[in-house]
């Protein structure tokens, strides 16, 4: 079997008009196609991160894809703590990124 490239419009797997949906991430509305996870709508708009470390605030987003590593952690529609590789973008979806500073010392 010889290898060939197939023009993106003549993809028999892509629908030819797939539904759009529409998130907000940090109070910025973005679009995505109905279907695809989180991370990929947010990706497919640019940011990179999606939580920063407890420690030293550093950007953290997807990592491995497919719900291992927890690094794509958010908040969506007021729920914590939502790995954005692993669940579908929804219509309307409210997706805020996740910091969670460490307790300061108990005197």
């Amino acid at each position: 079997m010889t290898a060939r490239l197939l023009p993106f419009s003549d993809d028999p797997i892509r629908p030819s008009s797939p539904a759009s949906v529409s998130i907000q991430f940090d109070g910025a509305p973005i679009e995505g196609v109905s279907g695809q996870s989180i991370a990929g709508v947010i990706l497919a708009s640019g940011p990179l991160g999606f939580r920063r470390t407890s420690v030293s605030g550093k950007s953290r987003g997807v990592f491995c894809g497919i719900g291992v590593c927890f690094d794509c952690l958010v908040e969506v529609n007021g729920d914590r703590d939502v790995r954005a590789c692993q669940r579908r973008a929804v219509d309307g979806d409210v997706v805020v990124t996740q910091h969670d500073a460490l307790p300061g010392s108990i005197a």
